[in-house]
């Protein structure tokens, strides 16, 4: 008997692969006879609905497991908002890369039986939270599963702020903007901007400068409990998490970045290899040895 009752479906919209792995799922669940609720967006796009009909909000008070069918973005997304509720996610990609949603579209019967079964690998993964302060009072805030970029937001128009963490100064910057990733981010933006590639299970934050004017500033690894401070200058930047969600800065204004106290659960099949998917989406080369 599944461990899992109620189960939610949130899924990218205006993709016909998405519905088709939907109605899958459709017919997969209920004749487990669980509860199961959809996304109340997509919804109006599948015939013949059989499932109770939600917002997200509502699915994470509601479900003890969702399950995101898209690509990363669609996870992060769905991160972002089931993450204060404890629900656990699990991911079907229909996306591209499919780091986060790594379970086939041709396996979703498999793979999701094995799960609902209690077979599967469990994830903690910590998330970002992002304060914009001004004169003090916080006037903007959001969370990011990947990270937290603050940039000009326009192409070839450089920025310029003061970093600090835990209160200490660390320099002073001009560049195209910075990066703030987590283990999970590092294998997305953080990467082509140089970063290092972090297991997901570290307790860490990376924070990668964006062609800096300068030949010396390098990422830098520090704690997952880090405090950082970004102190805006003489301009106008964007602080968005995830590349989902945007903030407007003024100067003067400070971006607190700092790990959440809660943590999402992402779940996966028992044969998943972190390093297996590096190999297949990044290209690595691979050769066996007896």
């Amino acid at each position: 008997m599944s461990q899992f009752h109620t189960i939610g479906l949130i899924g990218r919209l205006g993709n016909d692969l998405v519905l088709q792995s939907v109605e899958i799922l459709q017919q997969l669940l209920l004749a487990r006879q669980l509860r199961v609720i959809v996304e109340d967006e997509i919804a109006q796009s599948i015939d013949d609905c059989q499932m109770e009909v939600a917002n997200r909000q509502q699915i994470g008070e509601q479900c003890d497991l969702v399950i995101v069918i898209g690509g990363d973005g669609s996870l992060l997304g769905a991160a972002r908002a089931m993450v204060r509720h404890g629900v656990p996610i699990l991911g079907i990609n229909r996306g591209r890369l499919g780091f986060l949603t790594d379970i086939h579209p041709d396996s979703i019967e498999e793979k999701v039986t094995e799960v609902l079964d209690g077979h599967y690998h469990a994830e903690k993964r910590f998330l970002l939270a992002v304060s914009v302060l001004r004169d003090g009072e916080r006037i903007a805030k959001g969370n990011a599963l990947n990270d937290v970029v603050v940039n000009s937001g326009r192409s070839a128009r450089m920025i310029n702020f003061d970093l600090y963490m835990d209160g200490s100064y660390v320099y002073s910057q001009d560049s195209d903007g910075l990066i703030v990733s987590t283990p999970t981010g590092s294998t997305a933006y953080s990467l082509s901007g140089g970063g290092p590639i972090m297991h997901p299970g570290l307790d860490a934050i990376a924070i990668v400068p964006m062609f800096p004017h300068t030949l010396s500033a390098r990422p830098t690894v520090v704690s997952g409990d880090t405090e950082i401070k970004v102190i805006i200058g003489d301009c106008h930047p964007y602080v968005s998490c995830d590349g989902q969600v945007h903030l407007n800065t003024a100067p003067g204004d400070v971006v607190v970045i700092q790990k959440r106290s809660d943590q999402l659960t992402l779940l996966h099949p028992l044969d998943h290899d972190f390093y297996k998917s590096c190999r297949d989406k990044l290209g690595w080369s691979g050769r066996l040895i007896d």
